[in-house]
């Protein structure tokens, strides 16, 4: 099947949903939005395991002009959040421009024609084929294999990225693992069917996913192996039910909604001026934090193993009431040994220590530095995205990328945070690429593509302003590339990055009319 749209969104997330609305408010219809999940969500619909939820207050964590009165929590669970998601869905009509299980295998920039040709598969007969051959998410496939699922193309003149930064898993290298004869799964691929109960579980990572279901797996196993590689510094979780009465206040008055929006708002800006004005400020972080492991944890050689020797925000800072309880039970072992290998249904500590388990969680995240994979986004002159990526991922406002005309990334590199929400961001990145639109449509320009010195400019600012922030003193943590580069994280306020992107600034980019007689780009791989 060929088909042609003028902009191709992908990804049914916050971004790629939050797009498809303002495209519909500003007067465009000519849009699809390829998913390649079977519901809408992104990765509130991809991760689903126990215990997952925000850790960004509900009434910030959603978007501006869809506020919610009815979220049942101040910290909104997994199956909430998605059932929001599928509510801007339904509300803006947006049903009827989203392909569900349309995994994008490809995308090549046409320079002649100056549009994009995407190649689409469908999702479960490439997850059928991946599992046979033992292909993981995000490893190249191998497009000489004639076994791979048929490819449908797509062409359109506006491709939108909206899978974000945190889409896909990553897996630790570990000896063996292959002869592993238990049950293993990512957090991200929960399988709900396997009963804990009377198991020997072991979990490998302690980040932002691992605090929230290792209390649950807890609950029901036998005994639970958590091999820690760092232990990240956790702060109080000030959760609590939203009560009936102030879910009716919101709905009948929507601006006391709208007042708590802007007071947590501000109270997370805050936080900026310890990440990156001055990180002694974030001391009083670390005494709050080392208080609650005091409290929570009774074991001296436990609450040791789970203090972090690093720099209080270095890492990615996580809330949790009941993480620490989880590991002090007779029944949890907190492991800092390694992994040597896996035999069978054991595993080997790198001193040699054996011990059987019928489980294993990877709790290990994403590939927060290789969110894209190689062979999958072509741009002039057939250069994959990840070759102008060699040194690190940048882009310009975290948007656009010399040398992919007409690519929009939202999320993209360093747009991520520390201290607040990315649905804010995003909305600052739409209205850009919206005033990207406009003007496109006004000015007669059949694409624009950011001038590769603006880009640098502007990531060697961006560089310098981290260069001093808490980010890089020293830890490993996934917002820096091995090349020390902090590829991942905004260096500032949330309101100045709106600030950036509040209109188009034409003058950066190469603006071109369509090219009648330009050569024609080879296809894009089949």
């Amino acid at each position: 099947m060929n088909d042609n749209t003028q902009i191709a969104i992908i990804g049914t997330g916050f971004s790629g949903l939050g797009m498809a609305i303002r495209l519909k408010q500003a007067g465009y219809s000519n849009f699809v939005i390829l998913e390649q999940s079977d519901d809408v969500g992104g990765t509130w619909h991809e991760n689903h395991y126990p215990g997952c939820a925000c850790d960004v207050q509900s009434a910030l964590y959603s978007f501006s002009f869809e506020q919610n009165p009815n979220w049942s929590r101040m910290f909104a669970q997994q199956p909430e959040i998605q059932a929001y998601l599928r509510h801007c869905a339904e509300k803006y009509d947006l049903l009827p421009h989203i392909r569900l299980n349309t995994h994008v295998a490809g995308a090549r920039y046409q320079e002649g024609r100056q549009q994009w040709t995407l190649e689409t598969c469908d999702s479960p007969a490439l997850w059928q084929y991946m599992q046979a051959r033992g292909i993981k998410p995000g490893d190249e496939l191998d497009r000489s294999d004639d076994q791979l699922p048929a490819f449908q193309t797509l062409t359109a003149q506006v491709v939108v990225s909206g899978m974000g930064g945190l889409s896909t898993p990553a897996y630790p290298e570990i000896a063996g693992i292959e002869s592993f004869t238990g049950k293993a799964f990512h957090s991200q691929d929960w399988d709900h069917d396997y009963d804990f109960r009377g198991k020997r579980v072991a979990v490998i990572g302690t980040g932002a996913s691992a605090i929230q279901f290792v209390p649950e797996v807890a609950r029901d196993a036998a005994h639970l192996d958590l091999y820690q590689r760092t232990p990240p510094w956790i702060m109080p979780k000030p959760d609590r039910a939203i009560s009936p009465l102030e879910r009716a206040l919101f709905r009948r008055v929507p601006q006391t909604l709208n007042a708590l929006r802007n007071s947590i708002y501000w109270y997370l800006e805050a936080r900026v001026l310890g990440f990156v004005g001055n990180p002694r400020i974030l001391k009083l972080g670390e005494l709050q934090a080392r208080r609650h492991i005091r409290s929570q944890i009774k074991d001296k050689a436990l609450r040791k193993k789970v203090t972090p020797d690093f720099h209080f925000g270095c890492k990615r800072v996580l809330i949790s009431n009941n993480y620490y309880p989880a590991l002090d039970q007779d029944h949890v072992d907190v492991l800092t040994d390694g992994i040597r290998e896996v035999r069978g249904n054991v595993i080997v500590d790198n001193h040699g220590v054996e011990r059987e388990v019928d489980c294993i969680i990877y709790g290990t995240g994403f590939k927060a530095q290789d969110p894209i994979p190689r062979g999958m986004i072509y741009g002039r002159d057939g250069q994959d995205l990840l070759d102008a990526w060699q040194d690190g991922a940048e882009a310009y406002k975290g948007t656009t990328v010399a040398g992919f005309p007409n690519l929009f990334l939202l999320m993209g590199p360093n747009t991520g945070l520390g201290h607040s929400s990315m649905v804010y961001m995003i909305e600052s990145q739409v209205q850009y690429v919206i005033a990207a639109l406009e003007q496109m449509a006004h000015q007669g320009w059949s694409s624009v593509e950011v001038k590769a010195d603006s880009q640098s400019r502007y990531n060697a600012s961006m560089q310098a302003k981290l260069g001093d922030s808490v980010w890089q003193t020293g830890c490993k943590s996934w917002y820096v590339n091995d090349n020390g580069k902090n590829t991942t994280l905004w260096p500032g306020f949330t309101w100045q990055f709106r600030q950036q992107t509040r209109s188009f600034d034409a003058a950066q980019y190469r603006c071109q009319p369509l090219t009648a007689n330009a050569p024609e780009a080879a296809p894009v791989p089949a």
